[in-house]
């Protein structure tokens, strides 16, 4: 995809980005795909038929990002975030995938879900993408009239120094191989994919289940269709250029190249190979609103926003689903804000969300994504199980529900079991 001007390049990756996205939110919303409601599933009813849908989406992209890397037709290596970066932030993955999958459970959904929910009119949802944006986009820049984030007060004096610096980057193919890891990416990356498809397919029931194919399938080629189109956009004239230039090498060298600043993005980062995900989008979205609609400001995690939740209300009125929906009470209220904060603080701690690093990254094979998403269906599954225990026993302290799910959970022995299963 190339392009006579940096102009032409960057109006295509946006528009890329936003079609791509209402795709997204169409089927999510058609297929009722999520994240949580998967793990509720299998927690509650041991029904595995939307885990699978989200395993075939991590078959999907993992296998079309192992084969088009491989072919050269695609970097997932110099991304934004940076999933393979050679510094393993261990700590940030773990704590940060626990505060997400808590904060999911709490706040009714992911930062994809609550897209969809506002799509399909529910206001509650409103109210917690207003928390998760502003926290989000605190985490990352100074408060008012300080040099300190959120990050930088309360998180990185003590979590930052638990990093492991790598000698590779962090992606499977890489920490096997080290710099010769070309062939040693494409066989993790088959092992990987095969093995998930052969445990997504084996079960009947799933594979007569279109909605959850349709989902699996969709979510996988999107994430593949982002990593895609970021790393295939060039700026090529031959007229004024001696090379091809990325959209992020041209932002790089933009002094040299442009002959003023006039289309120039406020961040070149956000111009990297790049795929799905929404927490710090949704933190952009506060930043856009806070500067004042400035075009600058717009990237492709922003669209993607906006994407998603024009998909999930275009199918909400073709279904006639659409429903305003209001908290119940202030225990609701008091709920979703607390599981807003924690998806905001966690999502931006652990460097995206169920899809952001639960497909788009583990899509790369990175170590730290696979932690965050086993921390996001850990913590998850734990809060269910201790509101499920709450809510047969009334009495019941945080403490009792806490051992006696760690205990069913197996992660305590039995004889710390406080209260019944009824």
């Amino acid at each position: 995809m190339s392009f006579e001007s940096f102009a032409e390049a960057l109006s295509f990756f946006f528009w890329g980005a936003f079609i791509t996205a209402i795709i997204l939110g169409v089927v999510v919303n058609k297929t009722n795909f999520c994240t949580m409601g998967a793990v509720s599933d299998m927690v509650n009813m041991q029904d595995y038929g939307r885990f699978r849908a989200w395993l075939l989406a991590i078959a999907v992209a993992t296998l079309g990002v192992t084969l088009l890397e491989y072919l050269s037709m695609m970097n997932v290596s110099s991304t934004f975030p940076p999933y393979r970066g050679s510094q393993l932030i261990i700590a940030e993955n773990l704590v940060g995938g626990l505060l997400f999958g808590i904060g999911m459970t709490l706040g009714s959904g992911c930062g994809n879900k609550t897209l969809i929910r506002i799509g399909g009119g529910n206001i509650k949802s409103v109210v917690v993408f207003a928390v998760i944006a502003v926290i989000a986009y605190y985490m990352l820049s100074p408060l008012p009239g300080t040099d300190q984030t959120l990050f930088s007060l309360i998180f990185f004096d003590w979590i930052r120094p638990l990093s492991i610096n790598l000698e590779s980057q962090q992606d499977i193919g890489a920490m096997i191989a080290g710099d010769d890891s070309a062939t040693a990416r494409l066989i993790s990356g088959l092992i990987v994919s095969v093995a998930l498809l052969v445990f997504i397919f084996k079960s009947a029931d799933f594979r007569s289940n279109k909605d959850n194919l349709l989902a699996g399938l969709v979510v996988g080629s999107v994430i593949l269709g982002g990593w895609y189109l970021s790393s295939n956009i060039v700026i090529d004239n031959e007229e004024e250029f001696d090379e091809i230039y990325t959209l992020s090498d041209y932002y790089q060298n933009w002094e040299m190249i442009a002959e003023d600043d006039e289309g120039k993005p406020a961040q070149g980062r956000t111009l990297s190979s790049q795929s799905y995900t929404f927490i710090n989008p949704i933190g952009q979205t506060y930043g856009y609103i806070k500067g004042s609609f400035d075009s600058a400001l717009l990237t492709f995690g922003l669209l993607s926003v906006f994407g998603v939740i024009l998909g999930s209300f275009i199918w909400s009125l073709l279904s006639r689903s659409f429903r305003i929906e209001w908290f119940h009470d202030k225990k609701d209220f008091a709920t979703h804000m607390i599981g807003a904060v924690l998806m905001g603080f966690g999502g931006v701690l652990a460097l995206g969300c169920t899809i952001g690093q639960g497909i788009t990254g583990v899509s790369t094979l990175a170590l730290g994504s696979f932690l965050t998403l086993i921390a996001i269906i850990f913590g998850s599954a734990l809060t269910m199980k201790i509101q499920y225990y709450r809510m047969l026993h009334e009495d019941a302290s945080f403490v009792a529900a806490l051992s006696t799910s760690l205990v069913d959970m197996k992660l305590l022995p039995s004889s710390m079991r406080k209260l019944e299963n009824l």
